[in-house]
Parts: structure tokens; sequence; C-alpha cells
């Protein structure tokens, strides 16, 4: 596996994605998508994670119109008020348009043919948009937030959407929970995971409510899911 950084060009500017490239012919391209601590090293874990099982993963920085580079770690309070500012100022309309301009730069940047998305939090609810409103052919969100408030556009999805429910969720309270089941129990191309006792961030390596039992079901998952979906 190698790794480097790239630069993606958009219309108002240009912003930095980290990528990392697998030992051998990629199966097909994943965008990460970041918490709200930005491309850290938790965020380039997942993308190493992902090039390990012969993906290749590009992770933007989303927050580059607010502050390019920011790596913020969950152990501080400083860190975490900042991280929430970010969010709080974040245009998911425009991050949803980097996203796209990202899956575009992955296939035409690395000739791949089909490329999905994963993110994590913040980044689990851009990835459901994702799936909903980009060309993604395949996107993985873990612990969304507030995706119950954007669920009449799971109508606009034409790709397969993999969600993974953290059922103990600090941020996604049981009724949102049932509200996200219900809204895509009609729709075919919505697979939903529910973990009835795992917190936020239950992925997130060395956070509070790491498990890793937990992670491993999900994280197989979304590598059959891929496999399936993604792979040539």
């Amino acid at each position: 596996m190698s790794s480097t950084w790239r630069d993606i060009q958009v219309a108002d500017g240009s912003f930095k994605a980290y990528v990392a490239q697998p030992s051998g012919t990629p199966k097909g391209g994943v965008v990460v998508i970041q918490e709200i601590f930005g491309v850290n090293e938790g965020i380039r874990g997942k993308a190493d994670w992902l090039a390990s099982e012969g993906y290749l993963a590009i992770a933007p920085d989303l927050f580059w119109r607010l502050e390019p580079g920011v790596q913020l770690t969950d152990k501080s309070e400083a860190e975490w008020a900042k991280a929430f500012d970010l969010m709080k100022r974040f245009d998911g309309g425009k991050g949803v348009g980097d996203i796209q301009a990202t899956l575009t730069f992955a296939r035409q940047a690395f000739g791949l043919k089909k490329v999905g998305a994963m993110g994590y939090c913040l980044g689990g609810l851009l990835a459901y948009l994702s799936g909903c409103n980009t060309d993604s052919d395949a996107s993985v969100g873990y612990y969304g937030v507030s995706i119950e408030q954007q669920l009449a556009g799971a109508a606009n999805a034409k790709h397969p959407v993999m969600l993974h429910i953290a059922g103990k969720d600090q941020f996604v309270p049981p009724a949102a929970q049932e509200q996200i089941k219900a809204g895509l129990s009609g729709n075919p191309l919505f697979t939903v995971h529910v973990y009835p006792e795992q917190d936020h961030a239950f992925t997130r390596v060395g956070g509070a409510h790491y498990d890793a039992d937990a992670a491993k079901v999900a994280d197989a998952r979304t590598v059959a899911f891929f496999n399936q979906h993604l792979a040539s």
C-alpha cells in the first residue's frame, strides 16, 4: 500500500484529499468521508484499511472552505468545541458537491470504473446524502446524524446504500432511529443494520465507545457490500 495527497479542483477553488492505494490493481474506489474532526489520523486509517482490502480510498478535506487541513482528535474539550463549531458552520450542500467532485476525480485520475462512498458521523449523513444525490456506485454510512430529517431524498437514490446504526447512539435517539428504519423500509436499495448495544462512533479506534467486536462485524459487512457492488 502507498499513500499521498492530491489536489482536487472545483469551481470556487481547490482542496486536498488523502489517497491510499492498494499494492495491486484496485478493485474499485471509495471516497472516505470525514467526521467532524477533519481528515485526521483516524480517517486516514480508515482509508488505509480499505486499501488493504484492495480499494483505492480517497478522503477529501471537506472543511477546506472554513479552515484547510483540519486534523483534530476527540481527546480534549477544546478540540471537541472546535469540531462542533466547524460542523455548525459547514455547508452540507457544498460538501456533497465536493464529494461528487472527488468521485469524478477518482474515476478520471485513476481510471476506476466504479467508485463508492463511505463516511462516519457527519460523514455518515453525507454518505447517505451522496447515495441520494451523487453518482456514487455504492454508499455506506456509519452512525450518521440527522438522516431522519433527509428521508425524502431516498426516493432519488439510484445505487445501493447501507447504513450502520448504533442502537444507543447519544446523537441519534430511538425515535429518530425508528423514523429512519420506517422511512427506508420500502426501498430495496437501502440496507439498515442496527447494533443494539453500541453508542455513537463504535468503530472509532481509540474512542470512548470503540467496540472491536461490533466494529469487526460492521466492517465485514461494508467490505462484502463493496465487493458486491464496486469490485470489477
